[in-house]
């Protein structure tokens, strides 16, 4: 059954506009052994995870939060940028966090210890949205220039670039097989390129309005899409055409994202709802009203069980999702 599973009010001081899941496995504890050896404390559980939930705001904060015993607990606020949090993405080991500004800077974050580890400044271009590449070793970025950068982790400098030459890059996405990115502009156009080549593979000229969000599937095979027309599509990405069009939302699709499942997605929008469908048939299947204002960001956790959202009011709620 779909469910509101919980809800924190006022998560930030002013909208939120992004959000993000990660998980990290904590290692167990090493403990003396009678001996004097060194043994594994039999009391601490194998690959208990952690669940880290990310928001950022036009309050200019990042927090990190965990999900205990059905509540949000704030465990970090990360401080430096200025004019709001647009973008936030976590490394698929679930130990760094990256995110972007309309201040032109990305910044990284250590999840465990909230200390910064690394500030990339990109000159006067707004950074809009970030995402990491499936080995971790890049983060991409896309701006209002139109071009796509791939900045090092390591050594947060940039290595390669990608052009569309084309409009302000809104949103971006990694193929999770590391072989495609692919950005969609505010002029509607979404371009993939091929990664190894430095190539650009598809221009798709489906919708008329700004893509605010795109995502792959997570087999690579398809590319959903989420455009101020107020429709999705999804997209084969080997042949670049349309397998399905989606309507429901009554105005602008903010935010989709694939269960890593792969079996359903999710939608936020500025109608208030999010939206949960199902792939194979491409119908919704499910749409949640909790929210007082337009929804910023949605994200399915690991285990295709909960959904996170955050919106303009402030609100960050947490669904429970049948498996």
């Amino acid at each position: 059954m779909y469910s509101l599973f919980c809800k924190k009010d006022n998560a930030h001081e002013e909208s939120i506009w992004s959000c993000a899941w990660g998980r990290v496995v904590k290692e167990k504890k090493d403990v003396l052994d009678g001996d004097g050896e060194n043994s594994r404390d039999s009391n601490a559980s194998d690959d208990a995870p952690v669940d880290y939930l990310i928001t950022g705001g036009l309050d200019d904060l990042v927090k990190v939060w965990e999900l205990r015993d059905e509540k949000l607990e704030l465990k970090h606020k990360l401080e430096g940028h200025s004019l709001g949090v647009v973008s936030v993405a976590v490394s698929n080991d679930g130990r760094l966090c990256a995110s972007s500004s309309l201040d032109s800077s990305m910044r990284i974050w250590d999840l465990k210890s909230g200390e910064k580890t690394s500030s990339i400044e990109v000159g006067p271009v707004d950074l809009w949205t970030v995402a990491f590449s499936p080995d971790d070793k890049f983060i991409i970025s896309g701006s209002h220039s139109g071009k796509i950068t791939l900045y090092s982790v390591e050594t947060a400098k940039a290595e390669q670039t990608l052009d569309t030459r084309g409009k302000f890059t809104l949103s971006i996405a990694y193929s999770p097989d590391g072989k495609y990115v692919a950005s969609g502009a505010v002029d509607g156009i979404i371009n993939i390129f091929d990664v190894a080549s430095n190539k650009l593979c598809h221009t798709l000229e489906g919708h008329a309005m700004p893509i605010r969000s795109l995502c792959f599937s997570p087999d690579s095979q398809l590319l959903l899409t989420a455009s101020d027309d107020g429709h999705m599509k999804l997209y084969d990405v080997q042949h670049a055409n349309v397998v399905g069009t989606l309507s429901g939302h009554a105005s602008w699709v903010l935010s989709v994202a694939f269960s890593p499942d792969g079996t359903h997605f999710v939608s936020g929008s500025s109608d208030k709802t999010v939206k949960v469908w199902e792939v194979s048939t491409k119908q919704c299947i499910h749409t949640f009203n909790e929210h007082y204002d337009q929804v910023w960001g949605v994200k399915y956790n690991p285990d295709s069980n909960k959904i996170i959202s955050v919106s303009e009011d402030k609100a960050v709620n947490i669904y429970s999702c049948p498996v």
